[in-house]
This record gives structure tokens, C-alpha cells and sequence, in this order.
């Protein structure tokens, strides 16, 4: 099958479970992140592809051959560490090409390289810069860089932007975005941020704290279509709503009954189940109004950043948050009765 496969995979350091029976089929040409929470196996498994780490058990395939076994060093894959790993000694030039002279490369074809790459990643004429002159945005440049030199099949890439600002952070993350557009190399980023997951992502793996992959799919199919509520709420914000079965499209939650987008196979009347909706689906209205769909309650609380407005209602007890941008904000204020309207198509029922 072409691209990475990877078969049953399984990894433990000892008594302890790093990876969980992993099985992943990875086009190429895709940008593919790991995301999930600190400790569910994310950088294991990219160390795994690397061949930095062997398997316990299960086989990883590129392109139908087997390289579960295979060196890092005979894999042919470019790597960036979240600490970066550049050699203080080199210059930019040299740490870009270090492995191209490790490969014995002509000093000549080098240099030209290190020209090209460092064109691509906007640091033209800093080849003979020290790396202590360089600020942080542009000592990551010199790492893809040099992980890029090689002409990877894979390019993996280990929370590289983690240690720098947010708006740096947005910056790069728009430039690796569009440098592997252009390159067309298959990438797979390990990322606890959500935000950079579905900013940058073809497909996006979502492991969870249990250490194995919860779902796999597009951004848009994980936010709109979680398989759980772990990554119902893992996956932005989301009012996840406790209650039971009462039919093919309808769901009970304390005196309310909500009509929901579909009923999953093998769930029948009175089963315990989750509702999760997104609170930018969810309206609003002054006054309180009965019927389905519609939950009546007091604003607990306005929460105003700017680019949205949350409202907090309380509904006998359950807590619905609401988002709206500022021109869409309710006309309703901190103690005021309101109604939550939830549209059925937003309301995604999950097994408790």
C-alpha cells in the first residue's frame, strides 16, 4: 500500500504503555498531525517512525515494505526536536548541510544546497551567520532547513514551535504550512495545540490519554464528527450534555427532550448517552420559551474577548455556554431569563 502504514503497533518502556495497538494509513504527500494531551504516546510514535525507538510488537510499512527494523540512519527521513539540536559551533551553512558532509557530498554541492534551502526558508545570505545571531524564528528556519537538506521521504517534526511567542508561533506555523505545500513531502507534526492541529492539517490522528488513536480524519470531520466525547471535548469547546435515548432522533435530558442530527447503531430507548454541541451553534433569545430543542434558564455570565462574545446560561443546574460574534451578541445581560436554542443537526449524540 503506498504511503506509511502502520500495523498493531504497540510500545511499553517496562510496566508502562507508551503506544496502544496503533494502526494508521498514511497517504503521501499529506501534512498529518498527532495530537492529543502530554503523555498519550504522541512523540513515542513519531520516534518510532524515525526509528529512533523499535516497536514492542506490530510492523511499519512505507510504501509496502517493511522498515520496522530498519536504521534511522538508512530511513532517509528528516527530522525536527522541539529543542532544535542545531550545533552552536557551525555556522548556518554548515548546520544546515551537516548531513549532507556526513554523506560525503562535495563541499561545492553543499554550499549550493545550503544556498537554495536557505532561499526556501527566507534566510537568503545568513549562511556564514553564527547561530548565536539568530532569533528564535530564524534558528527554526535553520532546523527545517537542515532536516529539508537531505530530501527526506518523510518529514517529522517533534512540537518544533512550542517554545516560541503566539504570534511568531501563527507566523511560522502559515510558512511550514505553505513550504510543505510546495515541497509536497509528507509531513507529520506532533502538536498538543489544537488550533495548530486545525490550522495546519491534512489529516489529523487524535490519541488519547489511554495512549491509543481515538480518530483519524480531517479537521473539519473531527470538530463537526467526534467519535467520543473525549475528543468532543479534547477538540475545542463543546457543551456535552448528559441524558438517555427516548427514540430514533430524540434525546431526554432532565425535564427537556432535544431532537438530535442521528441516533448511532446499537443504541435503544433508555441507554445513557452524550449530546455534545458546539456553542457557536447554539442562539440565544431574551425571555424564556418551552418547547424541544429550547432550554429555558438565567445568564450566569458574559464573557467579551473581542472577536466573540460567550454566554453562560444556567438551566436548572446545567451549564450552556453560547459563542457569538460581537455584531450577533444576544440582547441579554448577567441575570436575565433567556432560552439556548440548539438545532438538531448541531446536536451530535456520543455513547456514554
Amino acid at each position: 500500500m503506498a504511503g506509511l502504514t502502520l500495523q498493531d503497533v504497540h510500545k511499553r518502556f517496562g510496566s508502562v504503555v507508551a503506544a496502544r495497538e496503533v494502526n494508521l494509513n498514511l497517504p503521501h504527500g499529506r501534512f498529518v498531525c498527532f495530537l492529543g494531551p502530554s503523555g498519550c504516546g504522541k512523540t513515542t510514535l513519531l520516534r518510532l517512525i524515525a526509528g529512533l525507538e523499535s516497536p514492542t510488537r506490530g510492523h511499519i510499512m512505507l510504501d509496502g515494505t517493511s522498515i520496522t527494523r530498519t536504521p534511522a540512519h538508512k530511513r532517509n527521513f528528516g527530522m525536527v526536536f522541539q529543542s532544535l539540536a542545531l550545533f552552536p559551533h557551525l555556522s548556518v551553512g554548515e548546520n544546515v548541510t551537516y548531513s549532507l558532509r556526513v554523506r560525503h557530498i562535495k563541499k561545492k554541492t553543499r554550499q549550493k544546497r545550503a544556498a537554495e534551502l536557505l532561499d526556501l526558508v527566507q534566510l537568503s545570505g545568513f549562511a556564514d551567520r553564527h547561530i548565536s545571531q539568530l532569533s528564535g524564528g530564524q534558528r527554526q528556519r535553520v532546523a527545517i532547513a537542515r532536516a529539508l537538506a537531505i530530501e527526506p521521504r518523510l518529514f517529522l517534526l517533534d512540537e518544533p514551535l512550542s517554545a516560541l511567542d503566539a504570534k511568531l508561533r501563527e507566523s511560522m506555523q502559515l510558512e511550514l504550512r505553505m513550504l510543505q505545500q510546495r515541497l509536497g513531502v509528507t509531513t507529520i507534526l506532533v502538536t498538543h495545540d489544537q488550533r495548530e492541529a486545525m490550522t495546519m492539517a491534512d489529516m489529523v490522528v487524535v490519541m488519547g490519554p489511554d495512549n491509543r488513536v481515538r480518530q483519524v480524519g480531517t479537521p473539519l470531520e473531527i470538530y463537526r464528527q467526534p467519535s467520543d466525547t473525549f475528543v468532543a471535548d479534547f477538540i475545542g469547546s463543546s457543551n456535552l450534555l448528559q441524558g438517555s435515548c427516548m427514540g430514533a432522533r430524540e434525546v431526554k435530558i432532565g425535564d427537556q427532550h432535544l431532537v438530535v442530527a442521528e441516533m448511532p447503531a446499537g443504541i435503544s430507548d433508555g441507554t445513557s448517552v452524550t449530546v455534545s454541541v458546539r456553542p457557536e451553534d447554539i442562539t440565544i433569545l431574551p425571555g424564556a420559551e418551552k418547547g424541544n430543542n429550547r432550554m429555558p434558564g438565567t445568564v450566569s455570565f458574559i464573557r467579551d474577548v473581542g472577536s466573540n462574545v460567550e454566554i453562560y446560561l444556567n438551566c436548572k443546574g446545567l451549564q450552556i455556554i453560547s459563542q457569538s460574534t460581537p455584531k450577533g451578541r444576544p440582547d441579554v445581560k448577567q441575570g436575565d431569563k433567556a432560552t439556548a436554542i440548539l438545532p438538531a443537526a448541531s446536536c451530535i449524540v456520543l455513547k456514554s
